[in-house]
């Protein structure tokens, strides 16, 4: 069975506390695993994780500041340790190419698998990941911050009685999907016919950043926001100064962009007790399906949403 969920490594902001170390999160898309943000200490939150970093693929990283991205060397080295051979790419916005290099060699060791540092821009097309696209808009934080998206496509989902009843045999079913239409006993059977619309899944990873539009294009319709709420509303004068978000903020931005699932994360250090933000952010988005972040929870994606009503026999 397949797994798609969000495993939190790290929920701290500048400062980590005794319980919340500095940022870290995982997606697990089925084969694929994308690590965001990685700040000092990931790689020993992999192993608190239960997590081996050959599940990497893919490294997202949305600015230079170190608390989001000074754990890049352990994770690169333990990988050479583990004498992973698989390629790995890390993303990153284009002005971060220095900080990004120098982490990248911080210390000598020898490498086992290629390793590709990938400069995007702010406008940049998304990249083909495989099973899903990699998606960046800019946000707005005093340093050049990108956030992303993880987007899958939408599908087909087959009707085993409909290929039954027109004796489409299962070795050629995969051509149905790939193709739109196989010939069978000298009929052309059409995807429409045996298959109804099966929505793509996404995520978004929204991380220090104000409230712009950016953020909203990332969030808009998502399955699964992971987003900042460094402070509370009190603070909002220094979390707009410094460009950050509050429980409140981000909670209304899960709700306002039609969020499905909001994750917020990213705590100022100055509250040992999280429970604040979890009643500022009901009480400004209530009805929200809200999880406040503690360091190695696991979140899942929601489920699948119905399908969309199509022509063609479909529902």
């Amino acid at each position: 069975m397949s797994t798609r969920e969000l495993v939190v490594l790290g929920t701290a902001s500048q400062v980590p506390t005794r319980t919340r170390n500095h940022n870290g999160y995982v997606l697990l898309w089925d084969d694929l695993g994308v690590l965001f943000d990685p700040g000092e200490g990931t790689q020993r939150q992999f192993t608190r994780a239960g997590l081996p970093v050959s599940r990497i693929d893919h490294v997202c990283i949305t600015h230079a500041h170190g608390d989001h991205c000074l754990g890049l060397p352990g994770v690169l080295q333990r990988r050479a340790l583990d004498g992973l051979t698989g390629p790995l790419t890390v993303h990153h916005p284009t002005e971060a190419a220095d900080t990004i290099a120098g982490l990248r060699h911080a210390t000598p060791f020898d490498d086992t698998a290629p390793v590709t540092l990938r400069p995007v821009d702010r406008d940049a097309a998304p990249l083909d990941l495989g099973a899903v696209t990699l998606h960046a808009a800019p946000l707005e934080h005093g340093e050049p911050t990108l956030g992303w998206r993880v987007q899958e496509p939408d599908g087909w989902r087959l009707l085993p009685d409909r290929l039954d009843a027109l004796g489409v045999p299962p070795p050629v079913r995969h051509h149905l999907v790939a193709d739109g239409e196989v010939t069978v006993g000298g009929r052309r059977v059409h995807v429409e016919e045996v298959a109804v619309r099966r929505r793509g899944q996404s995520m978004a990873f929204v991380m220090d950043t104000r409230d712009c539009d950016g953020a909203r294009t990332l969030a808009a319709d998502v399955d699964l926001l992971v987003v900042e709420a460094t402070f509370l509303e009190d603070q909002r004068a220094l979390a707009e100064e410094v460009g950050h978000l509050t429980a409140g903020q981000a909670a209304r931005l899960g709700a306002e962009c039609g969020a499905r699932r909001v994750v917020l994360t990213h705590f100022s250090q100055r509250y040992p007790d999280l429970t604040g933000h979890a009643e500022e952010a009901r009480r400004h988005a209530p009805g929200l399906d809200l999880v406040v972040a503690e360091d190695l929870d696991r979140v899942p994606l929601p489920r699948r949403r119905p399908s969309p009503s199509t022509t063609g026999g479909n529902r």
